[in-house]
Parts: structure tokens; C-alpha cells; sequence
């Protein structure tokens, strides 16, 4: 994250609440809304997920893959390894920086996923998340991301502003030091992926994509 680790401990037990009391179903909706074109994937790379909720519903649909989950917080993961126990042995736990995983991310991975987890970096950092993670991925991988957008036309200024108070509660909650979206399209795309699927929320303030590496090669 930033040079200030952030401490998303205290938030972890009431963060679905707090979710909900703020755009009530909304963030739910937008992680589970690809879930179903995720069934034949195998081996998966989930950053972020927080306290599990999608990561178990995963787990539950697709009974065949494994996945590797990746989170900074104590709290969060053990409210997933809670969440998840009736699917351990398909599950790999780390407890880490994802932008520190260059030794633990050495096996081909056909699915990275991360809701609202890349909004949490500044374009420097993600440039680096991606770059690492993508020697690990196999050819025609995808990346499913969620997040917020600051859409143009009648919603831009609302939309603005739900974005610059969820930093700044973040800020005071958590001790996070970034306070704008980043481009990740645009590091995907010079990374090689090419966006297959986009669906919007809330007039384009949410929106979830699946993004796929080329069909024959690697991205690297």
C-alpha cells in the first residue's frame, strides 16, 4: 500500500454493516454479479476479499477450483478463514502486502480477482501489483475487477463526491494515504488484457469487468 501501511483491523467485524449503511446492497451486487462466468476456471488468485463473502460463494459454485487468498488484515482473514472452513482444503491463506508477493505467486493462476481492493493503491502501485502478478498467470487468464468510477455527465459531481468521503472515512478508519482512483485500465491493457465484460451499478458509480491475457501466450 502506501508507506503508511493502513490497518484495516478495527473495520473488520462491522464492515458489512458499515457497507450496507452506506450503498446498501449495491458493492454485493457488483462482486457477485460475474460469479457465473467464473465456473470453469481452476486455480485462482483473490486479492483483497476481505471478510470472505465472495470468496466463499466462489468456492460453493465452483467446487473444482482452488484459490489463493492474499489480504493485509488479521481481522479480515480470520473472518474468512471462518467463512471458508468447509472449503480449507481447496484454500491457500497468505497474510501479506499483495504488492510483496513476487515469491509466493509462482504457480500458473487461470483468475485473479479483486473487488475494490484496487482502488486501495496509487497508479505506481498498481503498475507494480500487475506487473509481478502477471508471469504468474497462464494463457487466456482472467481478472475480475470491481470498483468505483467517476462517471461523466449529471452523476459526475455526486459521484465525485461518494468517492472523495469514502477516502476520507478510509483516512480516518484505516490510516489510508490514497485518495484517488487509479487508471487500471490502462495497465491492463499495456499489459496485455483486453476487457471481455463490463457491467454497471448505480448509474456507472460501480462497475465489474473481466479482463483475459492472450489465448496463446503469456502476458509477459
Amino acid at each position: 500500500m502506501t508507506s503508511t501501511t493502513p490497518n484495516f483491523d478495527q473495520i473488520a467485524r462491522p464492515y458489512q454493516l458499515l457497507e450496507y449503511l452506506t450503498l446498501g446492497g449495491s458493492l454485493e451486487r457488483t462482486r457477485m454479479h460475474l460469479l457465473p462466468r467464473l465456473l470453469s476456471r481452476r486455480n485462482a488468485l483473490v486479492l483483497g476479499d476481505g471478510d470472505g463473502r465472495f470468496l466463499s460463494q466462489l468456492l460453493i459454485a465452483n467446487q473444482t477450483l482452488c484459490a489463493t487468498t492474499v489480504d493485509i488484515s488479521v481481522a479480515m482473514l480470520a473472518l474468512l478463514r471462518k467463512r471458508c472452513a468447509p472449503y480449507s482444503e481447496r484454500l491457500r491463506i497468505i497474510h501479506n502486502d499483495a504488492l510483496m508477493l513476487a515469491h509466493d505467486i509462482d504457480e500458473p493462476y487461470d483468475l485473479v480477482v479483486s473487488h475494490f481492493f484496487l482502488d486501495c493503491l496509487t497508479q505506481e502501485q498498481l503498475d507494480q501489483l500487475v506487473q509481478r502478478t502477471a508471469p504468474a498467470l497462464s494463457a487466456g487468464a482472467l481478472w475480475l475487477v470491481s470498483d468505483f468510477n467517476i462517471p461523466e455527465g449529471a452523476l459526475y459531481r455526486p459521484a465525485r463526491l461518494c468517492v472523495s468521503s469514502l477516502y476520507l472515512a478510509f483516512r480516518i478508519l484505516t490510516g489510508l494515504r490514497v485518495n484517488r482512483l487509479p487508471d487500471y485500465g490502462a495497465t491492463l491493457t499495456g499489459t496485455g488484457f483486453k476487457r471481455i465484460v463490463r457491467q454497471e451499478f448505480l448509474g456507472g458509480i460501480l462497475f465489474t469487468e473481466l479482463w483475459q491475457t492472450d489465448q496463446q501466450s503469456n502476458t509477459v
